[in-house]
């Protein structure tokens, strides 16, 4: 991706995050100039990646295969020094945008669907060798526990939300028609290092193009900023 449609689609999403009455924490809004006035005080966010995560997965393909994130809180498995055990981010959807088929090893999360459209998601069960089980899926949506046949995709709408347990392969996107998606995503800590498995070979951070000066530092490029 380029830099220039990273700052785009940023500037798109926290518009958009705006109409939808939800609010972010100040640090979502801090450039690279801003955050090289910020100490130690602030290890918990670079540490655990906290704030925007933009990916393609690989494609060059942001419109029809991406996804855009903004991780408000999280623990982390590798320190010690956080104890959270839960994570909160959110995530739109934009219509027919997918994310790929994948699933988490630890991590069980709940997708909630904040507003906007409807949010389409795909569900399978993983086999043993962590291919597509063709085994009846058992799910719950808000309290609502039932089981749908293996690849059932299910619509999720405005105030509605799913459950995803460790080991179910799930794909989701925004449903044609029906605008945007704000998700809500609540889980267990979040680990985009080691805890995603796709189901066909897909990057998770994508490469980014300096075609322009950032206006905002991903989750994942603290370091660079000095």
């Amino acid at each position: 991706m380029k830099r220039s449609e990273v700052n785009h689609k940023i500037k798109e999403a926290v518009d958009f995050i705006e109409q939808m009455n939800f609010k972010l924490p100040p640090f979502a809004y801090w450039g690279p100039e801003e955050w090289k006035t910020k100490g130690s005080e602030y290890d918990e966010i670079r540490d655990n990646m906290l704030g925007w995560d933009i990916t393609d997965f690989g494609s060059g393909d942001f419109e029809n295969i991406g996804l855009l994130l903004f991780t408000i809180r999280n623990g982390n498995l590798n320190n010690d020094k956080y104890i959270k055990t839960y994570a909160e981010k959110i995530l739109i959807v934009e219509e027919e945008q997918v994310t790929p088929l994948h699933f988490h090893w630890n991590k069980m999360e709940d997708i909630i669907n904040r507003g906007g459209g409807n949010l389409m998601v795909q569900v399978y069960n993983s086999t043993e060798d962590e291919e597509l089980a063709d085994t009846p899926v058992e799910i719950s949506m808000d309290g609502r526990v039932c089981t749908v046949d293996a690849g059932t995709v299910l619509r999720i709408t405005p105030g509605e939300s799913i459950t995803l347990p460790v080991g179910q392969y799930h794909k989701f996107w925004g449903e044609k028609g029906t605008g945007k998606v704000l998700i809500g995503e609540v889980s267990m800590v979040n680990d985009d290092n080691a805890d995603n498995r796709f189901y066909e070979q897909t990057g998770r951070f994508s490469d980014i193009e300096e075609d322009e000066a950032p206006l905002y530092v991903l989750g994942n490029e603290y370091s660079t900023v000095k």
